[in-house]
């Protein structure tokens, strides 16, 4: 599971028994052990894997990760919030380019086979 949140970029997978909470950036890593109350030197420098930082946890604390990262979204508008934190602005390009590539799926012919709903206000 990918989670792009305020606080940094997150992969969430299970292997070996543990979650791995995997991060590209230590700085990203950091703020996620500091949400979660884990100690910094519990996060492992993996430096061949392709994501180089990683917090191992029992996997019965993925709710409870999600819910801190959950608990951290008070804003209106992620892209602009993430140009807004000044530890997070420089991935505002790469998730421009996610939001756009995700975006052209949607209006791709055959892309839905449901009638739309109406937005909600």
């Amino acid at each position: 599971m990918w989670i792009a949140s305020k606080i940094g970029f997150f992969s969430l997978v299970v292997k070996d028994g543990h979650l791995h909470v995997r991060g590209r950036l230590k700085r990203d890593m950091e703020n996620l052990a500091t949400l979660l109350e884990v100690p910094h030197q519990e996060i492992e420098r993996w430096p061949q894997a392709d994501y180089r930082w990683r917090i191992r946890l029992d996997p019965s604390k993925a709710s409870h990760v999600l819910a801190a990262l959950g608990a951290t979204v008070d804003y209106p508008n992620f892209k602009s919030a993430i140009a807004a934190t000044p530890d997070q602005a420089e991935k505002l390009r790469a998730y421009h380019d996610l939001w756009h590539g995700l975006f052209e799926l949607q209006d791709r012919p055959g892309a839905s086979t449901a009638e739309a709903r109406p937005a909600r206000r």
